[in-house]
């Protein structure tokens, strides 16, 4: 036999071992993707309306909830085997279990709903309180206990810290030594954060504006330690909607700070986090898969300026200026979270008592009448039994505010202004906007149509018309919209709410100045 011959066979020999060992890897893969697989039948796989998958581990002597694919739930795939084996599965049977159990949780799974924070189910309120232990508490119309076993599936952003285990006897006014606000403004804080504490909004968007030293920064921290304490617990401008988003998605209470101005896609972006909307953006590394974050979720700003000046936004706030805090009254900030902290319990088991209330009354409520955020009105109004103010005294404050909300953005209103000008010129004004723009023009100074707010086209003042509308409407001027029969020409009609604007040709003759050519 030749060296040629020799080597070839060898060469055949290495071919021949190197495929064995490669088959037997590879049983040894599917054997250990099997094994895990099999582990998981512990574990309950369920999928999401949205379709994630995710898992509920039985840990210990509680259940935990996982994604599917999170570090977590790899890790507890990993423990288990290493338990039987005594050594760890191979990258790639961990990889090919996880994908076969996302297929199981997805197509065999049933679909549930995974909360975050807060839920409800089955007339009953649940709050994580993100402990070790994953213990809720569960509020009913008789009150609340803490459970160890929610009958809803919570989970665990990344950034979310537990909150104390409430106690009861507190009292709600034991909150207000640790928000600086004044005695005319306690109420709307107070009512903020019950109605953070229930699953279903819309949520009032909370306005903290005040001087520097009036504890801006703090009241709000102070806020969302009681509901949804985070690692990082105020944040800056978000940059995109898609920031906003995936911190909606991530929290419950979202509290941005030291705001100098609200660009007009965030404004549109804080009236959807209030009252709900969604985010639709592409998934990463696909050409057509969408990714969809819904949300609906209660949030504080606060900024030294009037922070909120458009009217939806604003139509949905609730604005407290903060007084500046002497320095007599001021205390280091060791001392002062000390003693927050001792008090957390306490007026956590109060505000859920309020929410207990709330509960219990919400059926029977009747309002008079129902402001913009009328939900929120109504479950306040459920919760006064448990509140330190006579039953009714929350709609006179909510109805007081909301008339100084209306000045506020009308003051701020360079076009608002200039219609309530035009009205004291003339009573009933009827044309396009084109021509109103103009006649608006004739009386407004330069340096107001120089602004960037000023509308520049009859289009861009229609739009801002609308938005005005029913701010305008509730400070007595009527704005309506309408298209002339037979011609198709929009108008615009603004007249003041005691006048008649029936005009008829012959009293258009007699009163030259309510005549607009059309």
């Amino acid at each position: 036999m030749d060296r040629d011959q020799l080597g070839n066979i060898l060469a055949l020999d290495e071919a021949r071992a190197r495929k064995r060992k490669q088959k037997r890897e590879d049983e040894e893969k599917n054997t250990q993707a099997q094994e895990l697989i099999a582990f998981a039948y512990e574990a309950e796989l369920f999928h999401t309306p949205e379709g994630e998958c995710w898992a509920t581990v039985l840990t210990g002597d509680h259940r935990e909830n996982y994604p599917v694919r999170s570090k977590f739930f790899r890790r507890w795939l990993v423990r288990k085997f290493f338990e039987v084996h005594g050594k760890p599965p191979g990258s790639q049977a961990v990889q090919d279990a996880v994908g076969a159990l996302e297929a199981m949780a997805l197509f065999d799974g049933p679909e549930c709903v995974i909360f975050n924070r807060l839920a409800e189910a089955g007339g009953a309120v649940y709050l994580d309180l993100c402990n070790e232990k994953w213990e809720a508490v569960k509020v009913t119309p008789s009150g609340w206990e803490i459970v160890n076993d929610p009958p809803v599936k919570f989970r665990r952003a990344k950034g979310m810290l537990p909150l104390p285990r409430p106690e009861r006897g507190g009292d709600t006014e034991e909150l207000r030594q640790f928000v600086n606000v004044t005695d005319a403004d306690w109420p709307l804080v107070l009512a903020w954060a019950v109605a953070a504490l229930r699953p279903t909004g819309p949520y009032p968007i909370l306005v903290l504006q005040g001087e520097q030293g009036s504890a801006k920064s703090t009241t709000a921290r102070v806020l969302r330690e009681l509901i949804d304490p985070s690692i990082a617990p105020l944040r800056t401008t978000p940059r995109e909607e898609r920031d906003l988003a995936i911190t909606a998605s991530n929290s419950w209470v979202l509290s941005y700070d030291n705001l100098s101005g609200i660009p007009t896609w965030l404004s549109d972006a804080f009236c959807r986090v209030a009252t709900g909307g969604g985010f639709v953006t592409r998934a990463l590394f696909t050409d057509d898969e969408e990714v969809i974050l819904n949300f609906m979720r209660p949030v504080v700003i606060n900024g030294i300026d009037d922070v909120v000046t458009r009217h939806d936004l604003l139509d949905r706030s609730l604005v407290v200026n903060l007084p500046v805090i002497s320095e007599d009254r001021r205390k280091p900030e060791e001392e002062f979270w000390r003693e927050f902290s001792e008090a957390k319990p306490r007026i956590l088991g109060a505000l859920l008592s309020a929410v207990s209330a709330g509960l219990k009354n919400i059926s029977s409520v009747k309002l008079d009448r129902f402001p913009r955020m009328a939900d929120f009105a109504k479950w306040v109004t459920a919760c006064e039994p448990a509140l330190p103010w006579p039953k009714g005294s929350f709609m006179e404050v909510y109805d007081q505010k909301r008339a100084e909300a209306v000045d506020q953005a009308l003051e701020a209103d360079a076009v608002a202004q200039a219609i309530k000008e035009l009205l004291t010129r003339r009573e009933f004004w009827d044309g396009t906007a084109t021509e109103l723009l103009d006649e608006l023009n004739e009386f407004t100074s330069e340096q107001t149509q120089r602004l960037k707010t000023w509308p520049k086209t009859g289009r861009g003042l229609s739009n801002r018309l609308r938005r005005a509308a029913t701010f305008l409407r509730q400070a007595g001027v009527d704005v309506s919209f309408s298209r002339e029969p037979g011609s198709g020409r929009r108008v615009i009609r603004i007249k003041t709410k005691n006048i008649v604007t029936n005009v008829t040709p012959s009293q258009m003759k007699e009163k030259p100045l309510l005549n607009v050519t059309l």
